[in-house]
Formats: C-alpha cells, sequence, structure tokens
C-alpha cells in the first residue's frame, strides 16, 4: 500500500460510511420516482441496481475467486437486482460486502478484476468513491440530501486523481468546468464529469 493510502482500518470506516450514505438515500427515494432519470439512459432503479450488483461481486472477488467465477452468480437485471424490495436488496447485499471487507486482506490481498490483479485497497478504495458519487447522483434526482460526508469526499479524490485527464468511457465523463471558489464537494463531482 502506499504511504498516502489510508490504513485497512480506515479503508474499513470509510467503506461503511459511504455505504450507509447510500442506504440513506436508497431509503427517501418516494415509491413514484424509481422511473426518474439519475444518470443519462440510468433511472433511480438503474442507478440501485448498479450499486446492488456491485455488492454481489464484492465477497467473491476479496477472496480471490476468477472473474468469471463471480460473474456466474450475480443476478443480471434491475429487476433481477432489486427483487419486490429495492432497499432490501440493497441492505442484504450491503451488509454481506461490508463483512467481507472486514474479513480481507486490504494491506498485501490481491483482487482479480477486468483490467487485470489488482490490490484488495485499490479496489475498495474505488468501491467507496463509487457509493460517494453515486450518493449525490441519487440525491440529485430524487430531491434528497446532495451533501456528502467532507471525508468520503477527500476519500473520493483518491479516485479522481488517478482517472485519466479525459474521464474513461462509460465509466467516468470527461471533467466539467468549475466555477471560482467551488468547494471539495464541487470539484470531486466536476473531476467525476458531474455538475453540481
Amino acid at each position: 500500500m502506499p504511504e498516502s493510502t489510508p490504513s485497512p482500518t480506515e479503508l474499513l470506516e470509510l467503506f461503511q460510511r459511504a455505504q450507509a450514505a447510500f442506504t440513506d438515500r436508497v431509503d427517501a427515494v418516494e415509491p413514484g420516482q424509481w422511473d426518474l432519470e439519475a444518470l443519462p439512459g440510468w433511472t433511480v432503479a438503474d442507478l440501485v441496481a448498479h450499486l446492488v450488483g456491485e455488492a454481489h461481486w464484492v465477497p467473491g472477488l476479496l477472496a480471490g475467486e476468477p472473474l468469471d467465477d463471480v460473474a456466474a452468480r450475480v443476478p443480471a437485471g434491475t429487476d433481477a437486482l432489486l427483487g419486490e424490495d429495492p432497499l432490501t436488496a440493497w441492505e442484504t447485499v450491503a451488509d454481506e460486502a461490508l463483512a467481507a471487507v472486514a474479513a480481507a486482506d486490504l494491506r498485501s490481498g490481491t483482487v482479480h478484476l477486468s483490467r487485470g490483479p489488482t490490490p484488495a485497497w485499490e479496489y475498495v478504495d474505488e468501491l467507496t468513491a463509487d457509493l460517494t458519487v453515486h450518493s449525490w447522483d441519487l440525491a440529485r434526482a430524487t430531491g434528497g440530501d446532495e451533501e456528502l460526508d467532507p471525508a468520503l469526499v477527500r476519500a473520493a479524490e483518491g479516485l479522481a486523481a488517478r482517472l485519466p485527464g479525459d474521464g474513461v468511457p462509460g465509466l467516468f465523463a470527461p471533467p466539467v468546468e468549475l466555477p471560482d471558489g467551488a468547494s471539495p464537494q464541487q470539484r470531486l463531482l466536476a473531476r467525476l464529469g458531474r455538475r453540481a
């Protein structure tokens, strides 16, 4: 782990905080809001399903399983991922993912991702950043609380700093311009292609 990386204990705490922040925003979604647009081409339901699906991957990947083996167990499609109760679907897999992070070797472990072997700490760092920015996306789409935890914003800056200058096609839009005097949250969101 690079010296600037949070310790395994800090990584776990930040991941747990990011999960809790996302849970609060899922819990606040009103029945009529699931079909609202959250991101281009994604409804609120699709966004929550994305995080549910991502959480399904965590235990197997952190246990060192091959990518294809883990993929074979993850449900496909928004309806299959969310079922009848999206909040329960999210909370169930979030608990499993948190337990896996708590048990993982975040200092020297490796996970097998589509881009190749990746340090476990980097994977958890990316999950935390994804939860953080999608908490904002969900709040923005549903009129919820858009204020992000400053500690999570600082943690997500690590991922933002590792991204190519023009974003990652299909994952992160190119950065957008910032107003003068932008806050750390605004700078993070702009780096990840969001207009706050």
